[in-house]
């Protein structure tokens, strides 16, 4: 412990730019997962209200629940615009740049839901939910690529897990603004989006104090100088040429280009087991049981005898525990390593859903048993957090190249998104038809992910680009080393069956 806040001291100049970056980028996601929760019913009154003064009669059920529905998942589709467009916009006007465009959408999206209101249209809260996905979706990625450029090695995964941190920040910002004592009232509902244009406000003001990505300053621009001053100004005042020189035999050992197209990417050889991670990781995340969870811990708390009107404070102590997971992540995964979190943290939620499965079936048995599905919900969402979570950003970070990184970033961003709402569409009918023994489903989903991650994931903590790409090539190029091989041996053979031939010439001559 008493390293980190040393390392704090000596990188506060880093930390400062972590701070805002995650202010403006993935706290924004997980703000606009939680926010409207808790004055949904108001919104869904309000669009009854906008229909009624249209129409003159109350909006049918099917169509409140169609519209309200199209609210939720557009902000998907707003993510999925965002996350795709992002590597045409990082590629044309550099990270820096867009993120301070981007800065602006946050704003414009809190005028349009404080505004609809007063004008009486639902439809600019549906254009502020698609821009809010859209620059989630964009920010992310700026987020993730521009941490992993700015950390140094022995804090490469502490300054990639401040994603996630920002992104259970922002879920629990969103859960405490949501609150009735708060903006979750019927007339103050619409200034939800206010904390969201403030923080992007600040990030607007804050960003250009801070240097562009020194491995940018350095390959993209030539700029050697620019590059030295942006490392004394994140790292302190020391000598960096080592640091300048392993950028160098990095970009000299990738032999590309300074840019590179989605397609190119997937066409690349030398990065198809990289790709095949990336999408396994996101994939494993995205089917490991969280959202299962969180869309069971209401039953769960109402069944452990909490009120109605207090399961929503027990919600923020989840956010908070989440919160806190991940932040235990930030501190253990440099001294543990990416791949051990990602096992450990598989391994034991699959125990704690095994755990809950026959909890959830004992509820009826015995009077104690709801409390221990309580705390079995609690401690999942630690696990997910201090394990899983932060660590699948890290590798996925760590297993790029620069150039390769944001292509890769649009690829993880489709399959993030599309996933998402998915899901989310499915979801529902999975726990209608198996209730709680969708867990057992997940479990088996966790397995296959654990096995996937001992196989064909490596263990990317204090390794360079150059040694990670290194443990790739053994199965990027797998059949061209076999190929290599067998023609060693043929010609090892050829070369023996001549010598053999020859000796027996000089023999039969001797003779």
């Amino acid at each position: 412990m008493a390293n980190i806040f040393t390392e704090l001291a000596n990188y506060r100049g880093l930390f400062l730019m972590v701070i805002v970056l995650g202010l403006g980028g993935t706290f924004q996601f997980g703000y606009h997962i939680s926010v409207l929760n808790s004055p949904s019913p108001y919104i869904k009154a309000f669009i009854n209200e906008t229909w009624m003064m249209r129409y003159g009669t109350p909006i049918p059920h099917e169509t409140l629940t169609l519209r309200w529905s199209l609210l939720v998942s557009v902000y998907s589709i707003g993510g999925l615009v965002g996350s795709t467009c992002s590597g045409y916009l990082i590629g044309r006007f550099g990270k820096k740049r867009c993120q301070l465009c981007n800065c602006l959408l946050p704003i414009a999206s809190a005028l349009l839901m404080g505004l609809s209101r007063i004008v009486g249209n639902f439809e600019m809260i549906l254009v502020g939910r698609c821009l809010a996905g859209f620059y989630a979706g964009l920010g992310i990625n700026i987020h993730a690529q521009f941490a992993g450029e700015i950390a140094p090695r022995k804090l490469r995964g502490l300054i990639n897990t401040s994603g996630p941190l920002f992104v259970t920040l922002g879920k629990l910002c969103g859960q405490i603004i949501g609150l009735r004592e708060l903006f979750g009232t019927e007339t103050l509902w619409p200034q939800l989006l206010l904390v969201s244009a403030f923080l992007s406000f600040v990030q607007l003001v804050m960003l250009p104090f801070f240097p562009d990505s020194p491995t940018y300053i350095l390959l993209d621009k030539g700029d050697k100088e620019g590059c030295m001053r942006a490392l004394k100004q994140l790292w302190g005042d020391r000598d960096h040429q080592a640091h300048i020189d392993e950028i160098m035999k990095d970009n000299v050992s990738s032999k590309m280009g300074r840019k590179m197209s989605v397609l190119e990417l997937l066409k690349d050889p030398s990065h198809r087991y990289q790709i095949l991670v990336l999408i396994g990781l996101i994939l494993c995340l995205q089917l490991s049981g969280a959202n299962a969870i969180y869309f069971y811990s209401y039953d769960v708390f109402q069944e452990a005898g909490f009120p109605q009107d207090q399961i929503a404070y027990v919600s923020l102590g989840v956010g908070a525990f989440e919160f806190v997971s991940a932040m235990i992540c930030s501190l253990l995964i440099d001294r543990f390593g990416r791949k051990m979190l990602i096992l450990g943290g598989y391994s034991l939620m699959t125990l704690t859903l095994s755990f809950l499965t026959v909890t959830l079936s004992l509820q009826d048995s015995y009077s104690w048993m709801p409390y221990c599905s309580v705390f079995l919900t609690f401690l999942f969402i630690f696990l997910y957090g201090a394990g899983p979570a932060g660590a699948t950003i890290s590798t996925c970070v760590e297993i790029f190249s620069q150039v390769p990184r944001v292509p890769a970033f649009v690829i993880s961003g489709c399959f993030s998104w599309v996933g998402l709402y998915i899901l989310g569409m499915v979801f529902p009918y999975i726990v209608e038809t198996l209730k709680h023994f969708c867990f057992l489903l997940f479990m088996a989903f966790i397995i296959l992910a654990l096995l996937f991650v001992h196989f064909i994931v490596p263990e990317t903590k204090d390794k360079t680009i150059a040694q990670i790409s290194q443990e790739f090539n053994k199965f990027n190029f797998k059949k061209q080393k076999q190929g290599v091989q067998s023609s060693g041996i043929s010609v090892c053979t050829q070369h023996h069956t001549v010598r053999t031939a020859f000796s027996e010439c000089s023999l039969s001559t001797r003779l």
